[in-house]
């Protein structure tokens, strides 16, 4: 125990209080108990130890005795709880944003107004909160913005607070999706960046073929997350990028099963191993929810299943095998304690005819054959299974709409289908709030099972949810004091870790006649980067904009900084990889007599899809496009929506007249080179790391180590003739000092990289 102020009165005093009115109690030999003075909640003193009576009888039960095994206490719980107690467990909370805001789907009240006019403090539950807490039973949380670290450790020290005298006193498992990469990008990853230690994240975090690193980026994260009242980590995601143009494959480790599977093993390990513990689980761990199952890497033509245009994943290369294997060798194979990842989350998209004994075509959640005959069955995994959001709402009007990601179980109702996700053997509903269908669900249940049975099925349920608690402390203690919070997230010694790993993921393609690095003192040229009007995630219009696409005055620290590429030595060109603002269907093409599907590049110019598929793998939309049985966007055309990145490097190559032009790109997806890379005497890729990362490559101050997570293709005729579930079957590019762009390649200052990493992680 740290001797701070805080503690050392506990030492004497047995019991102390914090912030919010919350008391902590010490064992000699055991675990500090923390609660609230105002719930109710009495300790009890049974052969010396202090226990919590956390359901008020005055006598202590066996789930409250922290001297049982975790799956004793457990089951002890489950067969106290209601029906009613245990839909509520089954439920995982929509995006919650501390505070909320007034719109758009993270909204909330306080006392049925607004945060601003209301007069609430930031850290204060809101209306919408109080109610599936206490009504619904729900004790899964996700959060998503906070104010700041203080801010959002009250919240959660005011929900452990409210709920903790509730019926059994059963804690809040709060948690995340990935917080500590640069920038926000997307709903799943919404509360990135801020007050916290920023590293690399996906494809970045795979460009360092470091297992023993992204190893310590979970440990670190998972302190700082529980310093936040977070004990649950909505990641990894170890799909598979064998799919070059899925919108998600930014966040993926990389296109290798291997690599991918060593890379989830040590973010697992880091996430959930208290250092010390005799089975690994303990106080500073975070529960990992390992995603996507079975893999939702193979997405055909690149859309994403978030939509009804990316429903269907396919395996045109007989490839199933492969994108399991980041699961069975990986995630469920830890070499630490905890032995396997906490929880896993099976992916919105129909592993288009995988099902091998029933036949059936449903979403991966929805698919018994996936969840029981495979994951359950065939790879013995007893841990919890939670959907994905909103899988269980009722889908948009249109393929491109966003809504509920009901795929193959569109016509059944929001009952029906969460029976059906029950019976595929899931134990939880992600994003919904409400246990009301989970309650008809298990009616549906009882009268086709009978009431032993089904009462037997959500108690087995519940006791998968509930290890998850006891093994991160939660029922002992799910608070957290405020002034360790506030130094412990985001501490110089955290940010140090995870800027040093940013630089390590940057990776060196091109380094021509060894202009870099450039240690003297030169003048730069460095353009303004144009970035067209777009419509986010959640549609909201972002307007145009023409700035510095890097903080300028850090640039000064180093290099004269000029507009007129006549006074430069040398120019740096910091672009984006292309974009493609409707991510393959639009809306303008089906009112116009098309299907709507249309191709998603990867370059920059005009491109026309006169390589792709005949006719597509798989097609069928029964509710919003029944008349569409085919996807195909042969001979169709797209452009970037950023084409004038292109021009920026064009332009740039004129202007410097035969001086040297670096070309820095942020890259979300692999891409095409073949347009500009004569034009640039050195390129540096990362994959969402800060610029200023690069700009200390560029000066020499470190030396690029990274390498190529995936292959970048040579044109986009291969793109379209690779099979989405084959890794490294695509021709890569190859630039004019004769390297090619394939899997595993990058530069140091001495030239291509040949060490450890490149031997154990080649193409197989």
């Amino acid at each position: 125990m740290k001797k701070s102020v805080f503690n050392i009165a506990a030492l004497f005093l047995g019991v102390t209080a914090f912030s919010q009115n919350i008391q902590t109690v010490t064992n000699s030999k055991g675990p500090v108990l923390g609660y609230s003075a105002d719930s109710g909640v009495k300790i009890l003193t049974v052969g010396g130890n202090k226990f919590k009576d956390l359901n008020r009888n005055g006598k202590l039960d066996k789930y409250e005795d922290w001297r049982l095994p975790v799956d004793e206490r457990a089951k002890d719980l489950a067969s106290k709880m209601s029906v009613e107690q245990i839909a509520g467990l089954m439920l995982y909370s929509g995006h919650q944003s501390v505070p909320a805001p007034a719109e758009g789907f993270r909204a909330g009240k306080y006392n049925g107004m607004f945060y601003k006019e209301s007069g609430a403090k930031a850290f204060d539950l809101t209306d919408q909160q109080k109610k599936f807490l206490k009504e619904d039973n729900l004790r899964h949380v996700l959060v998503t913005t906070v104010e700041s670290p203080e801010i959002a450790a009250k919240w959660s020290n005011n929900i452990q607070a409210y709920i903790e005298g509730l019926g059994l006193g059963i804690p809040a498992n709060n948690s995340t999706d990935p917080r500590h990469s640069a920038t926000v990008t997307a709903e799943f990853n919404e509360g990135a960046g801020g007050q916290i230690s920023l590293w690399p994240d996906g494809l970045a975090m795979g460009a360092t073929f470091d297992p023993e690193l992204v190893k310590k980026f979970g440990n670190i994260a998972a302190q700082e997350y529980r310093a936040l009242g977070i004990s649950t980590a909505l990641s990894p995601q170890i799909d598979l990028g064998t799919e070059p143009r899925w919108y998600r494959i930014a966040y993926v480790f990389s296109e290798s099963p291997e690599l991918t599977a060593d890379l989830g093993r040590g973010y697992i390990d880091g996430f959930q191993t208290t250092i010390g513990s005799k089975n690994g689980w303990g106080i500073k761990s975070v529960n990992a929810m390992v995603k996507h199952w079975p893999g939702g890497g193979p997405e055909e033509g690149g859309r994403d299943g978030h939509w009804a245009m990316g429903k269907y994943a396919v395996y045109p290369g007989n490839n199933f095998h492969n994108h399991v294997k980041p699961f069975t060798e990986g995630a469920f194979k830890l070499n630490g304690g905890t032995k396997e990842a906490s929880a896993v989350m099976p992916y919105y998209t129909i592993s288009f005819n995988q099902d091998t004994k029933n036949g059936e075509n449903v979403g991966n959640g929805y698919s018994k054959y996936l969840i029981t005959d495979l994951l359950r069955g065939k790879y013995k995994y007893d841990g919890v299974v939670c959907t994905d959001w909103l899988i269980t709402a009722d889908e948009p009007k249109s393929p491109g709409g966003f809504a509920g990601k009901p795929w193959g179980a569109e016509k059944l109702s929001i009952a029906e289908r969460h029976y059906k996700v029950l019976e595929a053997g899931v134990d939880q509903f992600g994003g919904n709030n409400d246990k009301a269908p989970v309650l008809e669900a298990y009616q549906m249940g009882v009268k086709e099972h009978g009431e032993k049975a089904y009462r037997a099925k959500f108690e087995q349920s519940a006791v998968r949810l509930l290890r998850n608690f006891f093994r991160t402390g939660l029922f002992e203690n799910p608070y957290v004091n405020t002034d360790e919070t506030k130094k412990i997230v985001g501490n110089p010694e955290f940010m140090k870790a995870g800027y040093e790993a940013q630089v390590k993921s940057i990776v060196m393609l091109k380094n021509k006649a060894n202009i870099l690095p450039i240690k003297e003192r030169k003048t730069a040229y460095i353009p303004k980067r144009y970035s067209p009007a777009t419509f986010n995630w959640w549609g909201i219009y972002t307007g145009p904009s023409l700035e510095y696409p890097v903080d300028i005055e850090k640039v000064k620290q180093h290099f004269n900084v000029t507009d007129d590429p006549a006074k430069a030595d040398f120019a740096l060109v910091f672009v984006k990889s292309p974009h493609s603002e409707e991510g393959g269907y639009s809306d303008v093409d089906a009112k116009e007599g098309g299907n709507g599907y249309v191709p998603i590049s990867l370059q920059y110019q005009t491109y026309t899809a006169t390589e792709a598929r005949e006719k597509s793998i798989a097609a069928g939309d029964p509710v919003v496009a029944p008349n569409v049985h085919d996807r195909t966007f042969k001979n169709k055309t797209s452009t970037a929506t950023n084409f004038t990145d292109l021009l920026a490097i064009e332009n740039a190559y004129k202007a410097m007249n035969g001086k040297p032009v670096i070309v820095s790109i942020t890259a979300s997806k692999p891409m095409i080179f073949n347009e500009f890379e004569k034009h640039a005497d050195a390129i540096l890729m990362n994959f969402n790391v800060s610029n200023q990362a690069v700009v200390d490559i560029v000066t020499g101050k470190y030396e690029p180590s990274g390498l190529l997570p995936l292959q970048m293709p040579a044109n986009m005729a291969t793109v379209e003739k690779q099979k989405e579930d084959v890794p490294y079957d695509m021709e890569t590019h190859k630039d004019s000092e004769g390297h090619n762009y394939d899997f595993g390649y990058g530069m140091n200052w001495s030239g291509v990289i040949k060490d450890a990493r490149t031997q154990k992680y080649y193409k197989q």
